[in-house]
């Protein structure tokens, strides 16, 4: 039908390009991809300068290590898995309905594009501004543009770079195309070969009604799939949104530079597929596998969602050396939440903040030399222990808080860790006290203030607190929280008041 349209994106050796995307280092190298058993490797995808060297599908590793210059990788499902998601988005940012095709070491998604004109121009510019969209995310593709769906599948497999095949012209489209661009078994190849049929011009000439005769109804297809006038029932697919890169590597990694090189790639592209999808990246979580199968995980939260590549390494480096691997890498996972960019408005007179991509530079180089539970916002535990708090991640609000004025009260100034002291007891009241300087003898003490709980566990406590104030043999007066650890029999200064 004239009003249908639709552009097949085919990404040939997709065993190689997934995982040359994530290796620069590898360019205008010849390499393989090797697949099987140990001893029984073969070469199941190249690229263009590896196929110039003679090298061929189904070559064993023995041969290919006889060919100089050759780099040998190893396949990795996982990597063409996540290149897949990665093919599969950018497709979707041209046309939300999308049908995979991928057959062998290919990839292939058909897209409906009926309608778009307005939006990316006519097929050809369509076409051009797709490829260019594939060639940013790291693939190689030839695209085909026709109103029928199989002559688009067919023609986008067979050619390198971008055809547009005219609504009338899908016949003469195929004409040259071989025969074993049909979905064939070896039988009836052979049957085909016998015939002299060679081509799909050649098929489409042949008699329906004896054709059918002789290969049965299949043939009936494969005919109207020669002429280009195959129907299709179009299948979409909608898979959720996975910000996900993975990249295994030939040699385990040591160095941290390395590790960052790869890195790098890898942020770039989780950060324009999230840009794609007009969002920015809120959190990343870092995976690496290691020698011996274990797992060492880490985690980036930024303060605000950030799409600036150079900040993101910035934190990924700061994080592999605060918690660096204890063995070498062997593999590389990067997980994105996706998140929306947002502004923080400030008050007129409200005092300027630091800027979101340097706060977080700072924590970061912070949580490095004090610790990650030093680092942050303090957040109250669920307990009526006193001070109990524990340390989160540090966040900026949607907008400036307002100013609040207050009358100026007593300050209480925690210290940590507390102070031991020995207390002298008079009346079931502590009357002196020693810390490891000064002696200083209570003049008010107020209390005690009893608090216990979970009883239950090894974390219980028993404590009474008083409140002190206190004058050395200097006659410096302090005030201060004096604290009776019932359960230890110990005291400690908690606090000071202001």
């Amino acid at each position: 039908m004239k009003d249908e349209l639709y552009a097949c994106v085919h990404v040939s050796e997709f065993p190689a390009q997934a995982l040359l995307r994530l290796r620069p280092d590898l360019k205008g190298k010849p390499v393989v991809v090797l697949h099987g058993d140990a001893t029984k490797e073969a070469v199941c995808s190249m690229n263009q300068l590896a196929l110039r060297r003679g090298v061929t599908l189904g070559m064993t590793k023995l041969d290919a290590e006889g060919i100089t210059g050759l780099v040998l990788l190893s396949r990795s499902t996982q990597g063409e898995e996540a290149a897949r998601a990665v093919l599969f988005e950018c497709a979707a940012t041209f046309s939300p309905h999308i049908e995979e095709v991928t057959q062998g070491t290919c990839c292939s998604f058909v897209l409906d594009i009926a309608g778009t004109e307005r939006l990316f121009g006519p097929p050809l510019q369509f076409a051009e501004r797709l490829r260019s969209a594939m060639e940013n995310v790291g693939f190689h593709s030839s695209i085909a543009v026709s109103t029928n769906f199989e002559v688009a599948t067919l023609k986008a497999g067979a050619a390198r770079g971008i055809v547009v095949v005219p609504h009338g012209d899908e016949a003469a489209a195929l004409v040259n195309l071989p025969i074993s661009e049909l979905p064939l078994d070896e039988k009836h190849l052979e049957t085909f070969a016998i015939w002299g049929i060679r081509t799909l011009g050649e098929l489409a000439t042949l008699p329906e009604t004896e054709l059918v005769t002789r290969l049965g109804q299949d043939a009936s297809k494969w005919r109207d799939l020669a002429k280009g006038a195959a129907a299709h029932t179009f299948q979409p697919i909608e898979p959720a949104l996975s910000l996900q890169e993975f990249c295994e590597f030939e040699t385990p990694m040591e160095r941290m530079d390395s590790l960052l090189f790869i890195g790098a790639r890898m942020i770039d592209c989780l950060v324009a597929r999230a840009a794609g999808h007009a969002l920015s990246l809120a959190s990343l979580t870092v995976e690496m596998k290691l020698e011996g199968s274990r797992i060492h995980r880490g985690k980036i939260r930024p303060a605000l969602p950030s799409t600036d590549r150079k900040f993101l390494l910035k934190l990924l480096q700061l994080e592999i050396a605060a918690h660096p691997p204890p063995a070498a890498v062997v593999a590389l996972t990067l997980t994105a939440e996706a998140g929306l960019s947002s502004k923080v408005q400030l008050g007129l007179f409200a005092p300027q903040t630091p800027e979101p991509s340097r706060l977080d530079v700072t924590l970061a180089r912070l949580k490095a030399i004090v610790g990650d539970d030093r680092v942050g916002s303090p957040e109250l535990d669920n307990t009526h222990r006193p001070g109990n708090f524990h340390m989160t991640d540090f966040t900026v609000e949607g907008k400036a808080p307002e100013a609040k004025t207050s009358r100026v009260r007593m300050a209480l100034r925690r210290m940590r860790p507390p102070e031991p002291v020995r207390v002298d007891l008079r009346d079931a009241k502590p009357a002196f006290f020693r810390d490891r300087e000064n002696s200083f003898e209570v003049l008010a003490a107020y209390g005690p203030w009893k608090t216990a709980g979970c009883w239950w566990s090894t974390e219980g406590w028993d404590i009474d607190e008083w409140d002190i104030l206190a004058i050395n043999r200097k006659g410096l007066t302090i005030a201060c929280l004096l604290v009776h650890d019932r359960t230890r029999n110990k005291w400690r200064i908690e606090a000071h008041y202001d």
